[in-house]
Parts: structure tokens; sequence; C-alpha cells
């Protein structure tokens, strides 16, 4: 059976989604999620996980089922992505929960059980969003060295490397300040029996190690243009001593030339 997570937006509404999936099925609000557990001719269809920071993880829906709940969804997204990022798994029951080659063995048909999951699996796709914007900004950052060994010059202005430096800030801060990409989710406070799940989850798809290696790589393009920074105000420094320069030799010519040959 599928088990598919989608990143739609930057958020949702839950409010306005707990009641729009109301008509699915039976929703319960947990911390940051929402669980409809789907009913279709008297039996349980699938189960649907919604998280606040603009995730849903479908379990047991065919591919056609899970474009029709995107689309009536649209609505509650904040800051839609113009393409969705998705991740595919397969699940089954077996004696064990374990998940390897992409396959999630669950023990039994616990929702709660997929909830704790779906926590670590809406984390590594969201990780996915800002791995990609990242990687964007370095691909950018790397002409920059290349042409200043090249041409001996910064072809960005100062303003240019400021608001580089800006986007920097806002994407580390961002990362940072989303406790549900970095940390524990909260609702395993309250159910601390459920927390295993969710930890070999992450352990399987590396959360920790690629939330740590997107800050260090955010880390070294800020330094490369704070050094960036440096040189370009040291160039200014440069430019305003020269025109200093060039000022006091004009004044000193018009001195000479009123003192020789009197022309003011």
């Amino acid at each position: 059976m599928r088990c598919t997570t989608y990143c739609t937006g930057a958020s949702y509404d839950m409010p306005k989604l707990l009641q729009d999936m109301q008509k699915y099925g039976a929703s319960q609000a947990h911390r940051d999620a929402l669980h409809t557990s789907v009913r279709e001719d008297n039996r349980t269809k699938g189960d649907i996980f919604c998280f606040s920071f603009g995730v849903i993880v479908f379990w047991g829906f065919t591919e056609e089922d899970e474009e029709r709940f995107l689309a009536d969804l649209k609505e509650i997204e904040k800051e839609s992505l113009p393409k969705s990022e998705r991740d595919d798994f397969t699940f089954a029951y077996g004696d064990n929960m374990k998940i390897e080659e992409d396959e999630i063995l669950l023990q039994n048909k616990s929702s709660l059980i997929k909830l704790a999951i779906s926590y670590g699996l809406a984390q590594s796709v969201k990780l996915t969003i800002f791995e990609d914007a990242i990687q964007k900004t370095i691909a950018y950052s790397q002409l920059i060295p290349a042409g200043l060994a090249k041409h001996g010059k910064i072809s960005l202005s100062r303003k240019e490397i400021s608001k580089k430096m800006g986007e920097i800030f806002l994407e580390r801060s961002f990362i940072n300040l989303h406790t549900e990409i970095l940390d524990t989710p909260e609702f395993f406070w309250n159910h601390p029996e459920l927390e295993p799940f969710y930890k070999r989850t992450i352990h399987y798809l590396d959360v920790s190690k690629r939330a740590e290696l997107l800050n260090r790589r955010l880390g070294v393009v800020h330094d490369l243009f704070e050094i960036l920074s440096n040189e370009l105000n040291h160039q200014h420094s440069a430019r305003l001593e020269w025109i200093i320069i060039i000022l006091i030799v004009i004044e000193v010519i018009l001195i000479l030339l009123k003192d020789l040959f009197h022309l003011f």
C-alpha cells in the first residue's frame, strides 16, 4: 500500500482545515497536526495527516485520490509552492515496526503510530524544500569567487551583496526558528511511548544530520558574503582616499597658479 508525503506550501490555516476535512471523515486535532480517518463503504479507506507547516501525509490512497484531496485543500494553503515536493513509500503490516528500502512495516493499524511516523516523514520532506532553496544560493555563490579569481574584481555592488546576506540570514533564521523541523515535536511530550517510532523514522531519513549540514552550508555562504562585503568596503575607502588626494592636488595647483601667474 502507498504512503505518500507532500509539501505544498509554507503553512495551512488549521482551523479552516479542520472544518474542510470533516466532510471526508472523523477528524481529530493534535499539536501541529490534524488526523482524518477517511471511510468508504462502511470501512476505513485510509488516513490523512495534515501538518501546520504545509505538509500532508497520505496512508492507503491511490495517486488519483491524493490529487483530488490536494486540489480541494488549495484554498487553505499559505504561500503555495509552484510545485509540490513529494516522497513515496510503501507500507505493510508485520511483527515489528521497521523501515527498509522505503518500505514501512507496521506492527498494527494504530493511527497514533502512523501519526508518530508521519511527523518524521513530514519533517524530512519540509527539509528537502529548504535544501533545494539553499542549493540554489550555493550555486549562485560559487560563481562569485570564480569571477574574482578570473577578473580580479567583484562584479556585485555593495547593495547586491547586502541583499544577499540578508536573504541568507532570513533563510538561516527561518530554519532555526522552525522547531518542528529541528526538534522533537511537542506531541511526544504527551505520548512518550510513541517517540521510538518517530526516532526510527528520522534516523532512517537522516533528518538531524541533514539539518546540521544545512546550517553549516548556510554558515559558509554567509562567511563568503561577509568577506566580499569587507572587500567592497575596503575598495570604497581606497576610492575615497584617491578622491581626497586628487582634490588636494587640484587645490595645490590652483594655489601655485594664483601665486605664480596671478591668475585669480
